[in-house]
């Protein structure tokens, strides 16, 4: 038996507010998901902004 299988006979055993509850549940896992992606760049840009904002940074890239 599948894990939806298994979810949506244990599911269909609920009362339906404790079937909201899950249903409620499952979106916030869903939605936590799409937030929660590593963005490394934008972490890494105020670490590294303080390499690259300098006067000797501006003249090596100057001629660009």
């Amino acid at each position: 038996m599948s894990t939806t299988d298994l979810i949506t006979k244990e599911l269909a055993a609920l009362p339906e507010i404790q079937q909201r509850k899950v249903y409620e549940f499952a979106q916030a896992l869903r939605r936590k998901e799409n937030t929660d992606s590593f963005n490394g760049l934008l972490l890494s840009e105020s670490v590294l902004a303080r390499d690259w904002n300098t006067p000797a940074e501006d003249a090596a890239w100057a001629n660009l």
